[in-house]
């Protein structure tokens, strides 16, 4: 696993669209805190961008990696080589070279912005691990959707479905059931729906750490009253983690069963 491993992620470096989306982020970090006197205010808006940004890429990258490197695959498949070997390797491997994109490109400004002296230290520790959370999460969720389509453009199509839907279309739906049921208690309701939407509760966490209670929102608010800042922080980290396990497990097995 771990030779496939390493190949996947230099293959993945090898890829001008690796550096596109470094340089992006060290363009986007040299800009929000060199051009910007509060460094809370660019974290928040470094916050905005990837809690949206990074899931998308993460999306098209994994089913982008699955269906071109299908052939090498299946090649691979040929070998006395485990399947979850194979995958979980290739998965590691696209989750990890995005992961190091993203660090590189927002840690280089961080430090030459000289944060690592200051207390900001940690809030901009926690955006990190967010967005790595992010990109294991939905390159985890594109290699479900694409080892369950065999056809490409259907592949596509429902991964972009699925980001947009927990990124736009799931917080539109609470608020439109959050303002019909307004008379009912939703406390509870609102809770249980964060945390199936890991955008949200990558939102949250980073906000409960900033502890800024005007930006938490209705569903934020609920989710700091029950649990408080602290343990909100563990509780939002632990569901997280669940959200990379459980597609796994998915992969796990669908590749038991799965005819290649």
């Amino acid at each position: 696993m771990l030779k496939i491993l390493k190949y996947s992620i230099f293959d993945l470096l090898r890829s001008r669209w690796s550096y596109v989306y470094f340089v992006f982020y060290l363009i986007l970090g040299f800009v929000l805190l060199f051009l910007n006197n509060d460094v809370n205010k660019a974290i928040i808006t470094l916050m905005n961008i990837i809690i949206v940004l990074t899931p998308l890429i993460g999306t098209i990258f994994g089913v982008m990696y699955y269906y071109n490197s299908k052939e090498f695959t299946e090649l691979l498949l040929a070998q006395p080589i485990k399947r979850n070997k194979i995958f979980i390797g290739q998965y590691l491997g696209v989750s990890l070279s995005l992961t190091l994109s993203l660090v590189l490109g927002i840690g280089i400004p961080f430090v030459l912005y000289g944060l690592f002296k200051s207390a900001s230290i940690f809030d901009f520790g926690l955006l990190i691990v967010v967005g790595a959370f992010l990109n294991f999460i939905f390159v985890a969720l594109a290699y479900n959707i694409a080892i369950s389509n065999e056809n490409k453009i259907k592949g596509f199509g429902y991964a972009i479905l699925m980001w947009l839907f927990l990124a736009v279309v799931y917080d539109g739906i609470f608020m439109i059931l959050a303002i019909k049921f307004q008379e009912y208690p939703l406390d509870k309701f609102a809770l249980t729906s964060m945390m199936f939407n890991p955008i949200d509760l990558s939102r949250t966490l980073i906000l409960l750490k900033l502890d800024i209670s005007a930006l938490l929102g209705y569903t934020g608010a609920v989710f700091k009253e029950f649990f408080g800042t602290s343990k909100g922080l563990l509780t939002s980290l632990f569901i997280l983690c669940l959200w990379v396990v459980f597609p796994l497990l998915r992969i796990h097995l669908k590749l038991r069963k799965k005819d290649f």
